[in-house]
């Protein structure tokens, strides 16, 4: 088993569990399945922290003006909470594009690198909470034995935890190990910036006090907006108008919401603004935007 292929079995998990549809949640907490037939231009996306490996085929995500191109031997990994645009390179109903995301456990991380138990590496973060890591063979082998759990439901309560274990120590000793250990460090900017994007995402509706977040993670607001940005690529206000704006998106997809109300309930005063805004960011303003979704979910 090479990192430049995939082990047939990963791939014939993957592909089975994943046969009409294009994402599909598991049994295992934080573990999702992808499938896509066709190349996919970009499109907005939240990447939560994690990794995400393809089996066949392959993506790149857009973070900001940096691209992060990935395939069967490289991995994409991802340390905060991040909106990204995401699109699939090559893949054909006859050879779909295959893999997974599976999520970071960070309390995990951090009790490893406490405790010890992760020898220390060479290299340094590149202080971005994204990169492009190299697949081995050692990270394959326990990846592939976390896919094999899926056809072994009742195992999973009792293998499960020391697979991840394998997981995240293979993570930290890879070539994107630095970056892990740059966020765990709970000395850290990049700690102290994950803990103001969880406020962020639950509060995302509410006014925007840059000089209090910074002051609730320990930093001057010029520290935390020049951190912030480094991070994420985007300001703090930036990173507050993509959540509200994608969680407007979804509310009038899902809820049926018109443009108006959508606004408000995420915390627009002015619906002039929001619908400039969303304009902006899709490409098209809110009710065409979500007319024109529908009407290809119809077709």
């Amino acid at each position: 088993m090479t990192s430049d292929n995939a082990p047939q079995s990963l791939i014939q998990t993957i592909e089975r569990h994943t046969r009409g549809v294009e994402d599909c949640t598991t049994a295992i907490d934080g573990l999702l399945l992808f499938r896509r037939e066709a190349p996919t231009s970009p499109a907005f996306c939240l990447i939560k922290p994690s990794i995400v490996l393809v089996a066949q085929g392959n993506k790149e995500v857009l973070v900001g003006d940096d691209v992060y191109p990935y395939d069967i031997s490289r991995f994409l990994i991802t340390s905060l909470e991040l909106p990204a645009r995401s699109a699939t390179l090559s893949a054909s109903a006859e050879k779909p594009c295959l893999g997974l995301n599976l999520a970071l456990d960070g309390r995990l991380i951090t009790e490893m690198v406490a405790h010890g138990e992760v020898p220390s590496i060479n290299g340094t973060s590149s202080g971005s909470c994204v990169g492009i890591g190299s697949v081995t063979a050692q990270l394959l082998d326990p990846i592939n034995r976390l896919m094999q759990l899926l056809d072994e439901p009742q195992a999973i309560d009792a293998l499960l935890p020391g697979v991840l274990r394998e997981i995240h120590y293979r993570l930290l000793t890879s070539d994107q190990g630095a970056l892990l250990r740059h966020i765990a460090s709970v000395e850290g900017q990049g700690y102290r910036i994950a803990k103001a994007i969880d406020w962020l995402c639950r509060h995302y509706a509410e006014p925007l006090h840059i000089d209090t977040l910074a002051a609730s993670v320990n930093m001057s607001a010029p520290t935390f907006h020049s951190h912030f940005r480094r991070l994420t690529g985007m300001s703090p206000l930036q990173y507050q108008k993509w959540l509200r704006l994608n969680e407007a998106k979804r509310l009038m997809l899902s809820e049926h919401l018109d443009a108006a109300s959508a606004a408000y309930r995420v915390g627009y005063e002015s619906p002039s603004q929001f619908s400039r805004e969303y304009s902006r960011l899709f490409g098209a303003p809110p009710k065409r935007d979500i007319d024109t979704l529908r009407g290809l979910a119809a077709g």
